[in-house]
């Protein structure tokens, strides 16, 4: 039996690791998302657990107290994807993998970069994030993706956020979360001080290096989409199984919100485990 992991060391930094489940367990490592810790995992992982999986829940770059460079440069994605690849490493891999929002984002580059460390892997709510380039194309996508803009000006959404039940908080209900949520939200990210943080992840996005995203995947892989999703379109979830060179699958909730893991956690983590068993 291996001791539990509750931190890890990458680049100089100290990331906190929620390690659940049995101890001889298969290992899935979950990644969160936009602005959520590894609590966005709370529901599904005991269903994980139930099934013989031992969960890694890590709190990432900006999000983890030990791990909050203030330059955007460090939150460029090979930063991030490093991040995972030092927890995987730890739990001795390879892992299967589960992304949700910008984790999934973080899950399509590992997979792509670092195949040989994961075994499946199932993003949910974002698709390839070359597919989602292209989508950008679409104006319906265009429209979903205008926040970004302003999550890119400077200290402007940190100080709408200051005031509970401000400009933040109504955008994240209106995104679709319920008002505890929004409550967990301001617990566990601004009054945590991960807010400005989280967002050098937005604020990293222009030096992106053109190409960069034009990887193919060799895993198994699935998509799990929600068509009340506010952030993310059809179009790219369309795309995606292009970049996808192995067994795939997309499965689509009806009815759920972007917030997937808390809105619908037994259809995600069936999900998970037809991956990971297929």
């Amino acid at each position: 039996m291996s001791e539990r992991i509750t931190t890890i060391r990458n680049e100089g930094l100290t990331f906190d690791v929620l390690d659940e489940g049995p101890e001889g367990g298969t290992p899935v490592v979950l990644l969160h998302g936009f602005p959520e810790r590894s609590s966005t995992w709370r529901d599904v992982a005991p269903i994980l657990h139930e099934a013989g999986l031992r969960t890694y829940a890590l709190d990432q770059r900006g999000y983890s107290p030990g791990a909050r460079p203030r330059p955007r440069s460090a939150y460029r994605m090979h930063h991030l994807v490093g991040d995972v690849g030092a927890l995987i490493q730890q739990v001795g891999g390879p892992v299967h993998l589960v992304g949700h929002d910008w984790g999934a984002a973080v899950g399509w580059a590992v997979t792509g970069r670092l195949p040989d460390l994961v075994s499946s892997y199932t993003a949910v709510s974002v698709p390839h994030p070359a597919a989602f380039a292209r989508a950008m194309k679409n104006p319906v996508q265009r429209r979903k993706s205008r926040y970004m803009a302003f999550f890119n000006v400077p200290l402007v959404p940190e100080l709408t956020a200051r005031r509970a039940g401000g400009r933040f908080d109504t955008s994240m209900r209106k995104a679709g979360m319920t008002g505890e949520e929004v409550a967990r939200f301001r617990r566990e990210i601004v009054e945590y001080g991960a807010l400005p943080h989280a967002l050098g992840w937005y604020r990293a996005l222009p030096l992106t290096k053109p190409g960069a995203t034009d990887f193919r995947v060799t895993v198994p892989t699935t998509l799990v989409w929600s068509d009340r999703d506010i952030a993310i379109s059809r179009v790219g979830v369309d795309g995606t199984a292009a970049w996808v060179d192995a067994p795939y699958e997309l499965v689509v909730l009806e009815g759920v919100s972007h917030w997937i893991p808390t809105h619908a956690p037994r259809a995600c983590a069936e999900a998970v485990l037809a991956r990971v068993h297929g």
